[in-house]
């Protein structure tokens, strides 16, 4: 006859229960009905305008002008006409392909820029040692109160002095320099997360400081590089103010700029304008809906530790 060894558990301190029952709560809370019912009430009522957009793009122009875009259901009329003028230079006397183009020339750079120099910054605040680090920290973190606006005519002189203005280098200088104290700071809190043991353990393995960040960090890295990733992607795709101020020449106009000169000079035709702005949230909404788990999980990154 044997006898069973006694069951040991591992006391919980009263920190850790008090996560724990804060965790607990939060859940219940979040996954209550009426929690899911107030989720579907503001996703129905955020789809709405988008719904709207995209029915009165497909629309005649008779019928976008003298009804509302709900008569549809009434009287569905659908017609392939509004993006056929809207794509024509000489209808629409906006050259969209060629925005659409530019558009893209100019968001990616400006989201892969500020990525690889503030992943490098953050790792340099986190876990390297140099003289006046934590005031330079506290400089970078006060940039994000610093208006944009304030920036613009000072950049814009700097760059005319260098000799590069209309061309897509003010666009993407621009855009990773108002990303950067933003990007730093996230991706810091992100990386002050990870574990110091294992970072110790690389270095014990001889690792360097880019092999750490590389080998180590970077993969761990992945969802926060993509939550601020669409972040920035979105907030470049749908910009005006700085492509207006330093990328306002036809050759390099984006969408928004092609748009909002279509706004000012087609007012009235609504069937132009609708397909117009419906093509320039095609792409930022297909990147959101094809990076929404790594957006999901790099919001909940750091959240939990243990």
């Amino acid at each position: 006859m044997t006898t069973a060894a006694p069951l040991t558990t591992t006391p919980v301190s009263k920190t850790e229960g008090k996560k724990l029952s804060a965790a607990a709560t939060a859940k219940k809370k979040l996954t209550s009905p009426w929690a899911s019912l107030a989720a579907v009430v503001i996703a129905v009522l955020w789809t709405i305008p988008t719904f709207g957009l995209l029915i009165s793009s497909f629309r005649p122009e008779d019928a976008i002008k003298r009804t509302g875009w709900w008569t549809f259901f009434t009287n569905p009329l659908v017609t392939f006409q509004n993006y056929e003028a809207v794509l024509d230079p000489n209808e629409a006397g906006a050259n969209l392909p060629a925005s659409f183009l530019n558009s893209l020339v100019m968001t990616i750079p400006s989201v892969l820029i500020p990525l690889c120099l503030a992943s490098l910054a953050a790792y340099a605040f986190a876990w390297m040692n140099f003289p006046g680090k934590n005031v330079l920290f506290i400089a970078i973190f006060a940039l994000q109160i610093v208006p944009l606006q304030v920036t613009l005519l000072p950049l814009l002189q700097l760059f005319v002095s260098w000799d590069i203005d209309g061309t897509f280098w003010t666009v993407w200088l621009s855009h990773s320099t108002f990303a950067l104290p933003l990007a730093i700071y996230l991706l810091h809190n992100f990386i002050k997360e990870v574990p110091s043991s294992l970072i110790e353990a690389a270095r014990i393995d001889g690792a360097g400081h880019v092999s750490i960040f590389f080998r180590v960090l970077l993969p761990l890295l992945t969802p926060a590089l993509a939550a601020f990733g669409i972040f920035q992607f979105l907030w470049v795709w749908n910009d005006l103010l700085v492509s207006l101020t330093f990328a306002g020449s036809p050759a390099i106009s984006p969408l928004t700029v092609q748009l909002s000169n279509l706004s000012g000079t087609r007012g009235t035709a609504w069937y132009l304008l609708s397909a117009g702005a419906f093509i320039s949230i095609l792409v930022p909404v297909t990147v959101f809906l094809l990076l929404q788990r790594y957006f999901v999980r790099g919001l909940l990154a750091g959240s939990v530790k243990g």
